[in-house]
């Protein structure tokens, strides 16, 4: 086995705990691995992306379910206006350069993680109904938008969907974290299937990757509300910002010969 192939599965663990514990990070970690440990191409590394952690959060989000953290009511809403959104933004990426698919995955890195080192408010109620007063058309548009994010650049999942559910859908953090599972899971096959009408993937390594970040799933899913959050929040944001910086250090000479020659 080659010993890329070796380091690209043993952080694929990491993929599964970070989606498993925090419903989000998959795609974030994910396109970088398979991009630069693995040496495909951007278009590629998505769309893989989104079969991996497709597949990852629907395996996690069933342990959450068994703990009570999943509102399959929220969760089918904000879904399917991402399935809608993410399907749109995977055709979409087929035609757009990868430089450029890589250049905007790393700014919604750097985004994602700013937003994670500097918390959000707590606004739902822990015991109230999650279910009262449900904002369904804000629900339906953020979901849209947040899918088209998705499909697009093959992240912007579940940190953007947990603050979402939190904040629209007055879930409590531990419930949106496991509903955001579901969402990611219809999110990532929508966006996937947009992105085969134009890329080919190598299922072997694919399918590799995946198992292995199922297994991590399970321990990031048994680690869920045993580590405090804002630590675990803010230290993963800063890990987060700082491969974001590489991506675009990475990408910025192709993206100015690109820019220069259009």
């Amino acid at each position: 086995m080659e010993l890329g192939l070796v380091i690209a599965l043993l952080l694929a663990v990491l993929v599964g705990v970070a989606l498993g514990l925090m419903g989000g990070g998959g795609s974030i970690l994910t396109v970088p691995i398979l991009t630069y440990v693995l040496g495909m191409g951007p278009k590629e590394a998505i769309a893989a992306s989104l079969f991996i952690v497709g597949v990852t959060s629907a395996v996690s989000v069933f342990s959450h379910a068994r703990a009570g953290r999943v509102r399959w009511k929220t969760g089918l809403i904000f879904g399917a206006a991402g399935m809608a959104g993410a399907f749109l933004g995977g055709i979409l990426g087929g035609y757009i350069p990868g430089t450029v698919l890589m250049v905007l995955f790393a700014i919604m890195m750097i985004a994602t993680a700013t937003a994670m080192i500097r918390g959000r408010r707590k606004t739902a109620d822990p015991h109230g109904d999650p279910q009262r007063g449900l904002p369904v058309l804000r629900i339906i548009l953020d979901g849209f938008a947040v899918g088209i994010a998705t499909g697009l650049v093959g992240a912007g999942g579940g940190f953007l969907i947990v603050p979402a559910l939190n904040l629209l859908g007055g879930l409590p953090m531990a419930v949106a974290v496991g509903t955001s599972l579901l969402v990611i899971a219809m999110k990532s096959f929508a966006g996937l299937g947009g992105y085969l009408f134009s890329v080919q993937l190598d299922w072997p390594v694919v399918l590799a990757f995946t198992a292995t970040a199922i297994a991590g799933s399970f321990i990031g899913s048994a680690l869920a509300g045993k580590v405090p959050e804002t630590a675990l929040r803010r230290g993963f944001g800063i890990f987060v910002l700082v491969v974001g910086a590489f991506v675009i250090f990475q990408e910025a000479p192709e993206l100015v010969e690109l820019l220069s020659g259009a």
